[in-house]
């Protein structure tokens, strides 16, 4: 079941963590958004967070899934509940970033919809501290998706 975390709960950033590198990167967004969790028997084993833009657009800023819990559909199901979200509050259209080596990501959010439309160059190398691997490849740029909402 999904839900939206109340502000007084505890912010799971072991789950957040699995999408973003550090928790001080995680905080300078987190606090300006809506965390929605999917729970299983009582366990949180999903988040995504969705941060405003503007009054059209709305980011998600992370989304991942417990490691036990991947490969089952989940992170999909959670895009679409993103989405619907997304539309249920007037949105036009949804973004979602991720790093250029992001293969998995990059397939699945362009499963559902989503396409390409803007390349942030350096974004890893000029955000994070120490160099980000994924797939055995330095993380680079990111790319950021959109899907319209019409």
């Amino acid at each position: 079941m999904i839900r939206l975390l109340e502000k007084d709960v505890k912010i799971p950033y072991d789950l957040l963590l699995l999408a973003d590198e550090t928790v001080d990167a995680i905080d300078k967004y987190i606090h300006q958004s809506d965390i929605y969790v999917f729970e299983l028997e009582n366990k949180m084993i999903a988040v995504f967070a969705l941060q405003t833009i503007s009054s059209d657009t709305v980011e998600i800023k992370n989304i991942a899934v417990d490691t036990a819990f991947q490969g089952q559909g989940i992170g999909q199901e959670l895009l679409k509940d993103a989405i619907s979200l997304a539309k249920e509050k007037g949105f036009k259209k949804i973004i979602i970033g991720t790093g250029d080596a992001g293969v998995k990501q990059l397939y699945l959010y362009q499963k559902v919809g989503f396409e390409i439309y803007e390349i942030k160059h350096r974004y890893f190398i000029d955000n994070y501290p120490e160099p980000i691997f994924e797939n055995g490849i330095q993380l680079k740029h990111m790319i950021v998706l959109k899907k319209d909402l019409n």
